[in-house]
């Protein structure tokens, strides 16, 4: 199984705003599920009902983005990781920012959606484009580090770890697992303390 990311393309979804927290991507009375399946529909459940439909997640022109485009500090607060999980249900596929909370960031790798940072007044052109037509196609280039829209280029940048992870397909563990489940069942077939009962 390979789970290579270089490439996200899609339309876009602007979410103005600072210090977004996790606690606003998905309220915590949401966290008490078994699975995640579902959270996709709760996504800034509070935020939304203040907003009395006119949050982006809400509005029509935005119904099956898939590049989110934030602001500074995304995703701080809580380490919960039902918050990506939650964006990933709706349909986000990668997220461009400012800036994004350190745990959040690493939580959004191990379930294969991209951060990508880019500077402020980048991600308010991008943010500007994408208002005035929500139907632009989004490119966001993890090989060249570039996100283009209707003309639009932006450099963007992420971590080195991170962005091998993507293009290798490294960061899917499960995935790793299951297609090596022979190898690991050879490996534990030598493991002295998974056959103490031949001991």
């Amino acid at each position: 199984m390979v789970s290579e990311v270089k490439v996200v393309s899609g339309r876009g979804i602007p979410l103005p705003g600072n210090d977004i927290d996790t606690d606003r991507i998905i309220p915590a009375r949401f966290l008490r599920c078994v699975t995640f399946d579902g959270l996709g529909a709760q996504v800034f459940a509070d935020d939304r009902a203040q907003a009395n439909g006119q949050h982006p997640f809400d509005l029509s022109q935005y119904q099956g983005a898939e590049i989110l485009v934030v602001n500074a500090n995304f995703g701080c607060g809580s380490s919960r990781e039902h918050a990506p999980q939650a964006l990933s249900k709706w349909g986000i596929k990668a997220i461009v920012g400012q800036s994004f909370a350190e745990i959040f960031w690493g939580n959004c790798v191990a379930i294969g959606v991209p951060c990508l940072i880019a500077a402020p007044e980048d991600i308010q052109q991008l943010q500007t484009l994408i208002k005035e037509n929500p139907e632009v196609n989004v490119m966001v280039d993890l090989e060249n580090l570039s996100v283009k829209s209707d003309g639009l280029s932006i450099p963007v940048r992420m971590n080195e770890g991170s962005k091998q992870m993507f293009l290798q397909g490294t960061w899917d563990n499960c995935g790793q697992l299951v297609s090596n489940a022979e190898k690991i069942k050879t490996t534990a077939t030598k493991l002295p303390y998974l056959n103490w009962q031949n001991a």
